[in-house]
């Protein structure tokens, strides 16, 4: 059978032999959504949890929209005009308005990489801002002790409205809701004193149950109100499926049951071999981003099976804490003993590959010199061709395979 899966900005063909094929994971289809514009305009009239936006804001205020980064898949610019449409109709003026982008811990964008993100006509018609940790303020701290840092322009607007996608996180269960604000547009401080919770029990992908990261983040709510949500669930072409306005816990939850009628797949049975992709730009930009396909992936690969990781990572490790960590390490157990000792923001995503090693051989295919893999403790690999090859050697001839060509996207589980 001819498989495609996306690798950057291309695409990479392979054949796999059909009696060796258990399945590939593909969401669930829906009927075609649409017009993205119509459907950000009909959850916009139809708020979760929430009054109309054309309600809630009123002339002469000041409102502060928090999107997404150029790391993730959010499609601003679709996103974008049907809002600032409802803005202009309830009597906001353009200058009253200011879109920031959540960097988060990531880099900063150039000019030309925001005006992409949310479309020159934007760009050019109100005021695009980076995060700047610079410009945080503490409001006081969260009940497990975290610093509720926030941008000080957000929090002294007067309307807070938060844009994102939805889809797995694998410790704070879910992307979206308030996560674009925290740790969005947060502290380092704050960042890593959160994350530190991935730890702890509960945080794993697709549980909102008692998880302490999502429970802790939430909190930020009691000290700033946040007006409105806008989420989206995309498709595997990254296109708008569905979308998710109103209260950020109860349009957020929504968005969530969506996303999982679509992409938690039930398997039968553990594979040999897991051929994973990221699901190609922006999710492989790199290594940072694309772990996330990874750690789904270990959900799919029998214990001592081979996971073959097709990310492009053209920006490399994507993190100057995340290259210390793995370059400062003697052995893979070096990094899991030091996360637990000393958790730092960046190192986590050193843990988190050595955890997935623990459980299966990866083999790692990217755009990146062979150093990259090999500092990892991974097995680079020169060719698609050349990993399938290598993974049927090292099950001895063991090829029961699972292909997810949207591995960022895709959560597979045992069970019905």
């Amino acid at each position: 059978m001819k498989i495609t899966i996306d690798y950057g900005k291309e695409h990479l063909h392979m054949q796999i032999d059909e009696k060796d094929l258990l399945g590939i994971l593909y969401p669930r289809k829906i009927s075609s959504p649409g017009d993205s514009s119509q459907i950000i305009k009909q959850a916009l009239a139809n708020p979760i949890g929430s009054g109309p936006l054309k309600e809630t804001v009123k002339p002469g205020e000041k409102i502060a929209i928090v999107t997404s980064d150029i790391t993730r898949p959010c499609p601003s610019r679709d996103i974008l005009p049907p809002l600032l449409e409802e803005l202009t109709c309830a009597g906001i003026r353009d200058e009253d308005v200011t879109i920031y982008f959540a960097l988060g811990s990531h880099r900063g964008h150039t000019r030309k990489e925001m005006e992409n993100l949310v479309g020159t006509g934007i760009f050019s018609r109100y005021r695009c801002e980076d995060h700047d940790v610079g410009q945080c303020i503490r409001l006081g701290a969260t009940s497990r002790g975290t610093p509720v840092d926030i941008n000080r322009q957000v929090i002294t607007a007067d309307r807070r409205i938060l844009v994102g996608n939805i889809e797995y996180h694998y410790f704070a269960g879910y992307s979206g809701g308030v996560k674009a604000m925290f740790p969005g547009i947060s502290s380092t401080d704050a960042i890593q004193a959160n994350h530190s919770m991935m730890l702890l029990e509960g945080a794993t992908t697709g549980n909102l149950l008692n998880n302490p990261v999502r429970e802790d983040l939430e909190e930020i709510a009691g000290f700033t109100h946040i007006d409105l949500i806008l989420n989206v669930v995309l498709g595997p072409h990254k296109e708008i499926l569905r979308a998710f306005a109103g209260h950020y816990i109860h349009a957020h939850r929504e968005g969530c049951r969506f996303l999982d009628s679509l992409y938690r797949i039930p398997l039968e049975d553990t594979a040999d071999i897991v051929l994973v992709s990221a699901g190609g730009f922006p999710k492989d930009i790199n290594i940072y981003q694309a772990q996330k396909a990874l750690d789904n992936a270990v959900h799919a690969v029998r214990k001592g099976g081979v996971i073959i990781w097709a990310a492009s990572c053209i920006e490399g490790y994507g993190s100057d804490v995340f290259r210390r960590w793995i370059e400062e390490s003697r052995e893979p157990g070096d990094i899991i003993e030091r996360i637990r000792a000393n958790f730092e923001l960046g190192g986590h995503k050193a843990a988190a590959i050595m955890k997935a090693r623990e459980k299966a051989n990866i083999l790692f295919l990217s755009e990146l010199p062979p150093e990259y893999a090999e500092s990892m403790y991974l097995t680079y690999c020169p060719s698609l061709s050349w990993a399938i090859s290598k993974a049927s050697e090292l099950t001895g001839g063991r090829n029961r395979t699972l292909v997810m060509p949207y591995g960022g996207s895709t959560l597979p589980y045992i069970g019905k």
